[in-house]
């Protein structure tokens, strides 16, 4: 059992690290900061996450600094999300910047902002998931929106800055509405008779939610989902995500697929548990079916239609953004379990693709799928990571997408929500032939020839040694949970009870 001086520095690690890392890279001076001392940051993540896991299912959630950070099973796996994404992303960096800097589009103050910026990005997920109070989640959150529209703008070109703009303005309406979900809830707690500074603290609502006025929660959730989700990608304010995707840098549009939306997405699983105590589960489960499938048809249709790479991986995130929306709503402990996994292997392989996508991006000049032929030939590890990752996002074995979809699937059937689930299936089978469509549009095909007139062939780019490292394990991580979730399995049905699997 650990004592409080252990707690208190477990569960601060995850935030200092970060945020003096994030510091270091603010200081003046000409002396340059390696992008490898990054790794600093996921490595606190990691060191304090496997050591919660090892304890938290057994011992129950621990606390530190007051009410302000909590760790539980929820929160220590979501932990261990961000932290694996952030080790594949922050890997990623000094190539994505090496090569930026090849093409003379970043300098070195560029990257030193760059770097200061995903720090604190990893600041403010690592805060927005320990979190005990909603009031400090919603700031987490914004705090998020903040940082990452600079991230997004990134390359000053006028896309980016559009779609910095764009992603700002929808996403602040989003966490506005939130804002005022929350404090219709703070509202209704303190008509329950909670005090101050127990109506937004998220274990005394949760214990005591089914005191709370139905018409003011109702309203309230309502607005949760509609807020939450603008950050989760779900209609209907989802219109930010393809834009911002599109123009980050490809290790920041990894870290917003692979465990933005998903952190965002733990906002709603948290207020959940409240509606579900309060309401009954019927009105968070039709809210949530009928985003999920509305989100679902949309990003078939899109990805159908799709010309641009980096665009269909953003469609193919609202995609499983739909699928976790869905499991959520059908709420039982098989189907939580499902969500939470699906939560990991969706990080891990859009990690994978989005930085294979940046330097097929730095390697060709386009993001035009119709220009690209031949990836496989011309850079064989490169292209084979991107088809490795595509097929662990279409959800096939060994890839643990297979398993939480299959999971998802079992569930949503045995709770009676079989047209919902037939639904989706299709749809996502629809999305599942786009997406094999214009991959291998990319990987198929010869290769280019030499641009000298003579017709021959180019020879094989190989990547390098650290490129390709964070492409490999991110692939193999993926495939390993497929297999077997082994020392995780406690931690992850806990965290499916935290949830509120009924």
């Amino acid at each position: 059992m650990l004592n409080l001086f252990g707690v208190d520095l477990l569960l601060s690690l995850p935030l200092a690290v970060p945020a003096l890392t994030a510091a270091c890279y603010a200081l003046p001076g000409r002396r340059p900061v390696t992008g490898w001392a990054g790794m600093l940051s996921p490595a606190a993540i990691l060191t304090s996450a496997t050591t919660l896991a090892a304890t938290v299912p057994g011992h129950g959630p621990v606390r530190a600094w007051g009410h302000l950070l909590r760790a539980d099973a929820l929160a220590v796996w979501m932990l261990l999300v961000v932290g694996a994404i952030a080790t594949l992303a922050v890997a990623a960096g000094p190539a994505y910047l090496a090569g930026e800097r090849d093409a003379g589009t970043v300098g070195d103050i560029a990257a030193r902002r760059y770097c200061l910026l995903v720090h604190a990005f990893l600041t403010a997920m690592a805060l927005a998931v320990l979190a005990e109070n909603l009031g400090v989640l919603w700031v987490a959150v914004e705090a998020t929106t903040v940082v990452t529209a600079f991230l997004v703008g990134h390359r000053r070109t006028r896309a980016s800055v559009e779609a910095a703009w764009k992603y700002v303005v929808i996403c602040s309406v989003g966490i506005a509405l939130a804002f005022l979900g929350t404090v219709l809830l703070y509202y209704a707690a303190r008509q329950a008779g909670l005090s101050e500074a127990a109506a937004l603290d998220w274990p005394t609502l949760a214990a005591r939610a089914h005191q709370l006025d139905p018409d003011t929660t109702r309203l309230g959730f309502g607005l949760i989902v509609l807020g939450f989700g603008a950050k989760a990608g779900l209609v209907p304010l989802h219109a930010w995500l393809p834009d911002a995707h599109s123009q980050a840098p490809a290790p920041v549009s990894a870290l917003m697929s692979g465990v933005l939306l998903s952190v965002s997405f733990t906002a709603v699983l948290r207020y959940k548990v409240i509606a579900d105590a309060a309401l009954g589960t019927g009105f968070a489960r039709l809210l949530l079916t009928g985003t999920s499938l509305l989100t679902l048809a949309l990003a078939a249709g899109l990805l159908l239609a799709q010309r641009d790479y980096k665009r269909m991986l953003a469609y193919s995130s609202m995609e499983h953004m739909s699928l976790i929306a869905l499991g959520a709503a059908v709420g039982s402990p098989l189907a939580i379990a499902a969500v939470l996994l699906h939560i990991a292997g969706h990080g891990l392989a859009k990690t994978v693709a989005f930085c294979s996508a940046g330097q097929i991006l730095q390697l060709r000049r386009t993001t035009r799928i119709g220009r690209l032929r031949g990836l496989l030939g011309q850079a064989p590890t490169l292209g084979a990571a991107f088809g490795l990752a595509v097929v662990a996002l279409l959800g096939l074995p060994p890839f643990s997408l297979f398993a939480s979809e299959v999971g998802i699937a079992r569930a949503g059937f045995a709770a009676g929500l079989g047209v919902p689930i037939s639904a989706a299936l299709f749809l996502v089978l629809a999305a599942f032939a786009a997406l094999v469509l214009r991959s291998t549009r990319m990987l198929l095909g010869p290769p280019p020839t030499v641009p000298t007139g003579t017709g021959a062939v180019s020879p094989p780019v190989r990547i390098g040694a650290t490129a390709a490292a964070p492409l490999l394990l991110g692939l193999l991580a993926c495939a390993a949970l497929g297999i077997t979730t082994g020392p995780l399995t406690d931690l992850l049905h806990t965290a499916a009870t935290v949830i509120g699997g009924h």
